[in-house]
C-alpha cells in the first residue's frame, strides 16, 4: 500500500497529526491524498498518565481513555486515514521518491513519513541509527533520546513529533507538536501556502 503521508505511533503526537491531516480532505489540496498511521501505543507514556492540568480536559482524565478514545474519535471523523494495528515498524529506507516501511507484517511506501514513538532509548527501528542524539530536554540519568531534527524536518519529507522531536514530555506539547507537523505538511500539499484546518460554528 503507498501513502501520500503515513505517521508512525499512535500517541498523542501521532494521533494529533493523523486528525489535523485528516480533517484536511475537503480541501482541494487534500481530497485525493492517502494517509495512513501505524498504531504504535503499547508503549506510550500516557498509558499510565492522570491529566489534571490540560486545559479543556476533565481533572482526572485517565491517558489510556484519550489513547482509545482518540482511535474513535479519527474513525468516526475522518474514516478515511488508515488505521494500521498490531504492526511493528522494522525499518524505514528512503527510494527516490519518499520512503519504504517494513513492518513485521507488511512494507508500505509513502511520500512522506512521520515519526511520533516514544523517546526512550530502545528505539529499534532501522534506518533512523543516523539521527538519534541525547535528548536536549531531559535529565540525563533517564537515558532519553531525540531525532535531530530542524523544526520537526529530519531531511526532506522525513518528520518527527512529540518527544522524540526534542519537546519535554507532555501531553499538550505532543499533541502540538504532531498538529504542527500536520499543517508542515499540508502546506506543503498546498504548494507553500501557509495551512492550518479549522472548523467554525456556522452562523
Amino acid at each position: 500500500m503507498s501513502f501520500d503521508a503515513l505517521i508512525i505511533g499512535g500517541g498523542p503526537a501521532g494521533m494529533s497529526c493523523a486528525l489535523v491531516l485528516g480533517s484536511a480532505k475537503p480541501k482541494p489540496f487534500a481530497t485525493n491524498k492517502n494517509i495512513g498511521i501505524i498504531m504504535h501505543q503499547k508503549t506510550s507514556h500516557l498509558q499510565n498518565a492522570l491529566l489534571n492540568n490540560v486545559l479543556g480536559l476533565k481533572p482526572g482524565t485517565l491517558g489510556k481513555d484519550i489513547l482509545e478514545n482518540g482511535k474513535q474519535q479519527l474513525k468516526d471523523l475522518y474514516p478515511h486515514v488508515s488505521q494500521i494495528e498490531k504492526e511493528k515498524v522494522k525499518s524505514v529506507s528512503k527510494i527516490t521518491e519518499g520512503f519504504i516501511i517494513e513492518t513485521n507484517k507488511n512494507t508500505y511506501k509513502a511520500k512522506s513519513i512521520v515519526i511520533a514513538v516514544g523517546y526512550t532509548s530502545l528505539l529499534t527501528i532501522k534506518g533512523l541509527e543516523n539521527y538519534i542524539e541525547s535528548h536536549p530536554l531531559a535529565a540525563i540519568e533517564k537515558d532519553r533520546i531525540w531525532l535531530k531534527n530542524k523544526n520537526h524536518l529530519i531531511e526532506e519529507d522525513l518528520y518527527v513529533a512529540g518527544s522524540l522531536a526534542g519537546w519535554r514530555s507532555q501531553f499538550a506539547m505532543a499533541s502540538g507538536s504532531g498538529a504542527q507537523v500536520a499543517t508542515d505538511i499540508l502546506t506543503k500539499w498546498n504548494n507553500g501556502k501557509h495551512t492550518k484546518i479549522h472548523d467554525k460554528i456556522s452562523s
